[in-house]
């Protein structure tokens, strides 16, 4: 196993970890600046308000995009196991 070959695997690994988080984080970012917008106009300083939206949406997005989640994890870890003959040697 080269230097290069770690690396490259390093990268694509780091590359899904983003592709798989990105729908959930983005989510949680979206809902908590729409709320936090709300807050603000409203002057309503209530830090648990947040949690529930947050909660609802995530839930909502991760069983819409879950599958597709689960297919790149799937496709990445079987591309993974098949490399292994060749990266032993």
């Amino acid at each position: 196993m080269t230097p290069e070959s770690i690396m490259e695997f390093g990268q694509h690994a780091l590359y899904v970890a983003m592709l798989v988080a990105a729908p959930l984080l983005l989510t949680a970012l979206a809902v908590g600046l729409l709320i936090g917008v709300i807050q603000a106009a409203t002057q309503i300083n209530e830090m648990t308000l947040s949690f529930i939206p947050k909660l609802i949406a995530m839930a909502l997005v991760a069983l819409i995009a879950g599958p597709w989640m689960l297919r790149v994890l799937v496709q990445f870890t079987r591309q993974l196991i098949e490399s292994l003959p060749g990266a032993v040697r």
